[in-house]
């Protein structure tokens, strides 16, 4: 399989999980105006399963180091099987479908948040409490790198993403917070800061010699998505019948209302994702989980610069404004550098 064999290949990695993970939602931007989240979401999970299933079958099928992709999940399926139902919590492919189900639940609630709080609550609420827990959960499971710079660096982004709710705050005018869209962000805080963890527990800690019934990246990235597909049909069927916000929509819409055209944004917004995690995880043994984690979160800003440079929508922002965006990118900038020389200084 293609791994990689040092930190600065690490940093370009999870440069683009960055992207990837604060880019794919423009994917739902585009679909929004003729087609339901809910029904989005089903394209945008199956986008996730086909690339993790490409990369699986070509990056993680190439080279001469680590284990082939099919090979690693038989292992890790018989592995799981030998073990039983005594040593369940043991199984590599139970931890990596755990990260799944755990995901696609925070992930559908941070929406549910976004649609009923407006994204200046949901976004610093929600993603700052996951960059907290997940980079200190994952910090004490795995402390790789150095904590001070680390934490300091973390703080400094989740700042930023304080400062990026403000400016979005004073443009649109926002006055009323709703208490459950503040429920709904801290639960999907939560939740989005502890599946990383799982995901990552299930791979091996040498990526050239993976440990018998441990997982590499690719594999575990598939198992994920399998984990997010079928969670699906439970958490997505509930909010597409009873929604936090807006009129109720059914299976009937998805295949009367769609074309191939909606589809094909929904599948690349989940591919968009899949991108990203992948490179996160294929990172993580160079940079250690908490600073791939920590780095990925960053997304937030990313989303930002889309909305600052490509869609306009601070055109009309006042001077004040201006200088909390300014801010804000200065802010992310020194955390992102913190972060980074928290692997190098270690």
């Amino acid at each position: 399989m293609l791994i990689i064999n040092s930190f600065a290949a690490a940093t370009a990695l999870l440069i683009v999980t960055m992207l990837c993970w604060g880019s794919w939602a423009n994917t739902q931007k585009l679909a929004a105006k003729s087609w339901a989240f809910q029904l989005f979401y089903w394209d945008y999970v199956i986008g996730i399963v086909m690339l993790s299933l490409v990369f699986g079958l070509t990056l993680g099928s190439i080279g001469d180091f680590g284990r082939a992709f099919l090979t690693d999940l038989q292992q890790g399926l018989q592995q799981g099987l030998q073990q039983g139902l005594r040593q369940w919590y043991n199984s590599a492919l139970l931890s990596a479908f755990i990260g799944g189900v755990i995901f696609n639940l925070a992930n559908i609630l941070l929406v549910a948040a976004i649609d009923i709080a407006g994204m200046a609550v949901a976004f610093p609420v929600g993603i700052g409490l996951a960059l907290v827990i997940g980079v200190a959960v994952n910090y004490f499971k795995d402390p790789v790198g150095n904590p001070l710079l680390l934490f300091l660096g973390v703080t400094l982004i989740v700042l930023a993403i304080l400062l990026d709710a403000k400016a979005y705050r004073s443009i649109s005018g926002e006055a009323k917070v709703s208490s459950k869209g503040i429920i709904l962000s801290l639960a999907a805080g939560v939740l989005m800061g502890f599946f990383f963890r799982f995901v990552a527990g299930s791979m091996a800690t040498d990526f050239n010699a993976p440990e018998v019934g441990k997982l590499t990246p690719y594999s575990a990235v598939f198992i994920f998505s399998l984990g997010v597909f079928m969670s699906n049909f439970l958490f997505n069927s509930i909010v597409m019948a009873r929604p936090f916000a807006g009129s109720p929509v059914s299976f009937k819409d998805y295949f009367s209302k769609g074309n191939l055209r909606l589809h094909a944004i929904g599948w690349l917004g989940g591919s968009i994702w899949a991108v990203g995690l992948s490179f996160s995880l294929i990172a993580s043994e160079q940079a250690g989980v908490a600073i791939s984690y920590g780095l990925g979160q960053g997304a937030t800003l990313v989303a930002a610069c889309w909305g600052v440079f490509i869609w306009k929508e601070f055109k009309n922002a006042d001077s004040k404004t201006k200088q909390l965006i300014n801010l804000m990118f200065a802010l992310f900038i020194a955390g992102l550098i913190l972060v980074i020389a928290a692997r190098v200084n270690n």
